[in-house]
C-alpha cells in the first residue's frame, strides 16, 4: 500500500558496493528500514548527504507491516539541520541522541505525540546558536516521559536522592542502591521540570555535566532492560568534558 508519512533520520548502514540501509523514526510506523539501492554511487552523491543524523524526510513509500524493510518511492526534505553538521559538538551530540534513539524505539510502535516531541526537539537545537550544553540531558529527561518512566515532581526539597528503580525522590538512600547522589539528584529534579529554554541556567561544570549524564543513561539502561551499550557516549563526555 502507498503510504505518506514523515520521517526523522537515525542511522545508515552500508548495503553492498552501492546500496545503504536507512533506519528512520516514522510519523505513522513508528521505527523502520529501508533498502535503498544506488545510493552510494557518484550520481546519487547529493541524496546520500540527506540521509545523515536527524535530517527530517517526507517520505512516500510501499508499505507492508511484514516486511523487513520497506521500499522508499520518493523522498523529501522537510527539514535540514544545517547547524547540527556544521558544528562539531552539536554533530556529537545528534551521534549520541540518534545511537540512544535506535536503541529505544521500538519497530512499528507508532507514537506521534513522541515523534512530534523528536522533531520539535531537533529543529530547536539546530536553531539554538549558544548555550546548548546542556541539551541532550534536557532532552532525554523530557523523552523518558514518552517512554513511560518519567520521575513523578519532587515536591519536598528534604527529598535529595533520586531513587532510579522506582523514579521517585526520597528523603534518604534505597537499601536497593540503585540511586544518585545528592548533588546529582538535585540537578536532575531540575532537568526534569525545566524547558529547552531555561537548561541554559543550569550551570554545571564539565564533570559534573557528564556525571548527571552517566546517572541518566543508567536510569534509562534500569527500566529499558534492552537498550544496547551507547558507544557515543565518551566521545560525547569528552566534547563537553
Amino acid at each position: 500500500m502507498l503510504e505518506k508519512t514523515r520521517g526523522i533520520l537515525l542511522h545508515q548502514i552500508k548495503y553492498t558496493d552501492s546500496g545503504i540501509i536507512a533506519r528512520l523514526y516514522t510519523r505513522k510506523f513508528g521505527r523502520q528500514s529501508f533498502l535503498i539501492k544506488g545510493m552510494r554511487n557518484r550520481k546519487a552523491g547529493k541524496h546520500n548527504i540527506l540521509f545523515q543524523p536527524m535530517f527530517i524526510l517526507d517520505l512516500e513509500m510501499y508499505y507492508k507491516a511484514s516486511r523487513e524493510m520497506q521500499i522508499l518511492k520518493e523522498f523529501s526534505v522537510f527539514f535540514t539541520p544545517y547547524d547540527i553538521h556544521s558544528n562539531i559538538k552539536k554533530s556529537c551530540v545528534a551521534i549520541f541522541l540518534c545511537e540512544v534513539l535506535t536503541s529505544v524505539l521500538r519497530e512499528e510502535s507508532p507514537h506521534e505525540e513522541m515523534f512530534d516531541y523528536i522533531e520539535e526537539s531537533i529543529i530547536y537545537f539546530d536553531r539554538c546558536k549558544e548555550g546548548f550544553a546542556n541539551f541532550h540531558i534536557a532532552f532525554l529527561a523530557g523523552l523518558s516521559s514518552f517512554l513511560g518512566f518519567e520521575p513523578g515532581p519532587r515536591t519536598n526539597k528534604n527529598d535529595s536522592f533520586f531513587d532510579m528503580t522506582n523514579g521517585i525522590f526520597v528523603p534518604i538512600p534505597p537499601v536497593h542502591g540503585n540511586y544518585a547522589t545528592g548533588e546529582v539528584s538535585n540537578i536532575l529534579a531540575d532537568f526534569f521540570v525545566a524547558s529547552y529554554d531555561t537548561v541554559s541556567n543550569i550551570i554545571l561544570t564539565g564533570t559534573l555535566r557528564n556525571e548527571v549524564l552517566e546517572t541518566l543513561v543508567r536510569y534509562y539502561s534500569l527500566h529499558l532492560p534492552g537498550l544496547k551499550k551507547i558507544n557515543s557516549l565518551e566521545v560525547l563526555k569528552e566534547v563537553f568534558s
